[in-house]
């Protein structure tokens, strides 16, 4: 498996943390959408796309979040112990959609997107600077897909 390509959208706003957002795409025919290049304390990292977890209250049956202390439809008061932790006792309240499976895949494709990053950093500094990150939401051509396996 190889990284073809990355894009890189830089975050605008004075954000301590988050540095950009990014695509992924693997053999020029599998992209992984909203990484998040964050600093953290031994430098640049790459966070994987995730959704929020969530349960339902047991009065009413109605999905919340995990750090919701009450239901957002009954007003039942929730455990605030109800999350399953890890090793570290911090509450999971995230869960990764899409992800290596191995440290060598991480550490691989953390690298491509780190010196992506870097590059569109210099490339942002240019008069007339534009994200190609932007690009993608007209670039996947629906009319080469079969349709029988278009999803409805």
């Amino acid at each position: 498996m190889e990284v073809t390509e990355v894009r890189i959208k830089l975050v605008e706003e004075n954000n301590e943390r988050l540095h950009a957002f990014c695509s992924v795409t693997f053999d020029n025919e599998f992209v992984v959408r909203d990484l998040k290049i964050i600093e953290g304390t031994k430098g640049l990292f790459v966070a994987m796309p995730s959704r929020k977890l969530t349960d339902r209250c047991p009065h009413c049956g109605y999905k919340n979040h995990l750090r919701a202390r009450y239901c957002n439809q009954c007003g039942a008061r929730f455990d605030e112990e109800r999350a399953t932790r890890d090793v570290d006792g911090r509450a999971k309240l995230h869960a990764d959609i899409a992800h290596p499976i191995n440290s060598v895949c991480r550490e691989r494709v953390q690298a491509c997107i780190v010196a992506a990053y870097v590059e569109e950093v210099e490339r942002s500094k240019q008069p007339g600077y534009r994200p190609t990150y932007d690009d993608l939401e007209g670039d996947f051509d629906y009319e080469t897909v079969s349709p029988h396996r278009r999803a409805g």
